[in-house]
């Protein structure tokens, strides 16, 4: 009889040291698989042999997800977890079938990333030159800091959790370049133009004043790593007083990115190698939303572009 609980734990050592997962992607797993070991210590003691899970178990901990209320994505989230457990059991020849395998996933709608107008866009970067405050030095990094963090957002398109781990040996600035590790632990090459390099260096040049001892780029105001949600902060900060009243975050800027690049003439397979996804049809949702602001412009800049009643005065 295989303890499930050392199972999780192989299969952790498995996500590591072979998949090279993220640490925050196998806490994921791990959390998942914790809460369907709970699930079978409380409903199905017996299933804490795998070689005892069935489907009717499965679909038990499917109804219990169901049950608690949680939303479709996390469900599908916890379910992908399990399905990945299995399949982990199965080739590792711990069980001789995989009962998961014909457990489906449930369908979600697809929403459409939201995303700024190149013109909102420009409004959030140029923010911070308007704020004011005590002209302190440390006002002043702080303001440096965030026009460099803005203007990195959107020339790179980096999730935050990438542009919070930025070293100083992932930037070469005479081809304006950055070195990015991302998920599953891809490296990818990502450029950035005149501005975000502008905007760097004068962030560094600041920062020297101060002598922090820290590898990583951005920086609190004490030193210390910068977080991801102390960047969501510095974002909505900038972001809350434009006049559409959108809600904007780093992924944000990280949408905007890709759909103005594909609006003006980037093809997809370029912009699924800056935003490291794995599968293009991950980027392909883009080009629905790259339509849909190309109609909004056309119907309002093109003479003809909404159709006039005959009869109306001025014809």
């Amino acid at each position: 009889m295989n303890n499930i609980i050392k199972l999780i734990s192989d299969f952790k050592n498995y996500l590591e040291n072979e998949k090279r997962f993220s640490q925050n992607t196998v806490r994921n797993y791990i959390s998942d698989l914790t809460q369907f070991s709970d699930f079978l210590k409380k409903f199905f003691p017996s299933g804490e042999d795998p070689s005892k899970i069935d489907v009717v178990v499965l679909r038990g901990f499917l109804g219990y997800l169901h049950s608690r209320e949680l939303d479709k994505r996390s469900v599908m989230r916890k379910l992908a977890s399990v399905k990945s457990f299995f399949k982990f059991l199965l080739k590792e020849r711990i069980i001789a079938s995989n009962p998961a395998k014909i457990i489906h996933s449930p369908r979600i709608s697809k929403n459409i990333p939201r995303v700024m107008t190149e013109e909102e866009t420009k409004t959030v970067i140029e923010m911070p030159f308007e704020q004011e405050g005590e002209k302190s030095k440390k006002f002043r990094l702080k303001i440096l800091r965030d026009i460099a963090i803005l203007e990195m957002l959107y020339a790179t398109g980096l999730r935050a959790s990438e542009l919070m781990s930025l070293k100083s040996e992932n930037i070469f600035f005479e081809e304006r370049i950055i070195r990015i590790t991302g998920k599953g632990n891809k490296e990818r090459i990502v450029p950035f133009g005149e501005s975000a390099a502008t905007s760097l260096l004068n962030y560094f040049s600041e920062r020297k004043k101060f002598n922090y001892d820290s590898e990583y780029i951005f920086l609190n105001l004490r030193g210390g790593k910068l977080t991801s949600r102390s960047l969501q902060r510095i974002v909505e900060k900038y972001a809350r007083d434009l006049q559409s009243g959108k809600r904007v975050t780093p992924h944000t800027f990280r949408h905007s990115f890709a759909t103005h690049l594909l609006s003006r003439g980037a093809d997809l397979r370029t912009i699924q190698e800056l935003l490291g996804h794995q599968s293009l049809s991950t980027t392909q949702k883009y080009t629905h939303i790259a339509a849909v602001e190309l109609k909004k412009i056309y119907d309002k800049v093109h003479p003809r572009a909404k159709r006039k009643n005959y009869g109306d005065e001025n014809d």
